[in-house]
């Protein structure tokens, strides 16, 4: 059904593709609906977003405390930036923009509660939030049944299209795989470790990696895998077994989805044994410069990670950014990374949106999203396709011994999101398209229908 599913995902889309190529995008292959499809039942509906006291509000749904606050803060940070800079130009629909701040504490049931209080309480017209993928599986439900929206910044395992969610981060195909093409051909890689944190996020991931791998021929005495719980902090006995899986005088790296704090020690432990990335290369999907920048990354130099955007990129619009987000913090030194990227994209669509549905309502606002071109902080312009993802470039970069990157691959054209890995049998024949008429988040092309299960 690979012939099936690519023609589905080739066909009509001649309006999206040229809004991409008008605005300097080039993308490959978007999804696109078939001429007649299985609509799923109509979205429920909750209470209204209210404009009070003349302001319309937008959620902020990061952890500030917990062990991914190292990461999450950030995020609130630049939603509070672009918030000011849209009042600065007016506003939107003729309102300021209000920002409500919630603390779901990097635990994952508070996150449900504060997305529900956000929706229902505060009433905002949007949600800006989550990093990890157990916090927005545990959001989802929320935002299906009260009709909210999310905008999603963080890289993540796919296998999920949600007509609520918008996702700006990366798919596996706009991440892992091109990092794993990366290291086979260019440190021409035999042997891998795909190390991650023990929650849903790495375990899909690593499962479209195994798959991936073993499609090209690796065997599985070539793989190891290995989970360790949030907050992990004691890394020798680990260190020492990929140490010991690299010595086979195969070439050995390391795919690294560990998150949040258990980064710094798992690095410092690496060094402490050793490791140089000219020995077992990392390449970290996870990784970024707000977490460098709490690390010593003198013993870190070589070593890689894989995103959609780097603070080193330079161009024009990456410059007016960062000299933005400096002023905004009065920090001159502080660092910017992808999901804030992704965040600067997604709040952008969603005002683009917003204008052109001439409403906040969010069932006018989901339909407007699709098609939507604004530009990205690498030099071009991402797309929201109708799977409810964007078109992202890939990157691959050096860490260097001032926390940045050296950026060594860049894909020669915009990647368009597989929201569903054709890489996993129970997957493979699934699509996502938020257009009428199909309006389905798991289109299964084999069996011709919405939410059919796989063969």
């Amino acid at each position: 059904m690979a012939t099936i599913r690519s023609w589905l995902r080739g066909v009509g889309v001649a309006a999206l593709a040229a809004t991409a190529t008008l605005s300097g995008a080039h993308a490959q292959a978007p999804a696109a609906a078939p001429p007649a499809a299985t609509p799923t039942a109509s979205a429920p509906t909750a209470s209204a977003p209210r404009a009070s006291a003349g302001t319309i509000k937008v959620g902020i749904l990061h952890s500030l405390s917990g062990t991914m606050a190292i990461s999450e803060t950030t995020l609130k940070d630049v939603m509070l930036m672009l918030i000011d800079e849209q009042n600065k130009k007016g506003g939107l629909l003729g309102k300021k923009l209000e920002a409500v701040v919630v603390d779901p504490a990097s635990n994952w049931p508070l996150f449900a509660e504060k997305a529900r209080q956000l929706i229902t309480v505060d009433k905002v017209a949007a949600v800006f939030g989550c990093w990890t993928s157990v916090s927005r599986k545990s959001v989802l439900p929320v935002f299906e049944e009260t009709n909210g929206i999310l905008f999603y910044p963080v890289q993540y395992e796919g296998q999920e299209s949600s007509k609520n969610i918008f996702y700006t981060g990366a798919a596996p195909n706009q991440q892992a795989i091109p990092a794993v093409d990366y290291l086979a051909s260019q440190e021409k890689v035999q042997r891998w470790v795909l190390a991650g944190t023990d929650y849903v996020y790495p375990r899909t991931t690593n499962q479209i990696l195994e798959a991936y791998l073993k499609s090209k021929g690796v065997k599985s005495e070539d793989i190891m895998i290995n989970y360790t719980p949030f907050g992990h902090s004691d890394w020798q006995n680990i260190v020492a077994s990929i140490k010991k899986f690299g010595s086979a005088g195969k070439k050995t790296a390391v795919v690294s989805t560990i998150n949040g704090d258990a980064n710094v020690p798992f690095y410092k432990e690496l060094s402490n044994q050793g490791i140089k990335a000219t020995d077992i290369p990392v390449v970290a999907f996870s990784v970024g410069e707000e977490e460098l920048a709490g690390m010593d990354t003198s013993n870190l130099v070589g070593h890689l990670a894989a995103w959609n955007y780097f603070e080193s990129v330079k161009n024009p619009a990456n410059t007016t950014f960062i000299n933005a987000w400096h002023t905004f913090t009065n920090k001159p030194k502080r660092t910017t990374n992808d999901p804030m990227e992704a965040h600067y994209i997604g709040f952008n669509m969603w005002v683009k949106a917003v204008q052109a549905a001439g409403t906040i309502d969010p069932a006018k606002v989901i339909d407007a999203m699709i098609g939507i071109s604004v530009p990205n902080l690498t030099g071009g312009y991402s797309t929201m396709m109708p799977n409810h993802h964007i078109t992202k470039p890939v990157l691959i970069g050096e860490i260097k011994k001032d926390g940045q990157f050296n950026v060594v691959k860049t894909t020669p054209n915009l990647v368009v999101a597989q929201e569903w890995s054709p890489y996993v049998a129970e997957t493979k024949d699934l699509i996502a398209d938020w257009r009428a008429p199909m309006s389905c988040g798991n289109y299964n092309v084999a069996l011709g229908k919405c939410g059919g299960a796989a063969k």
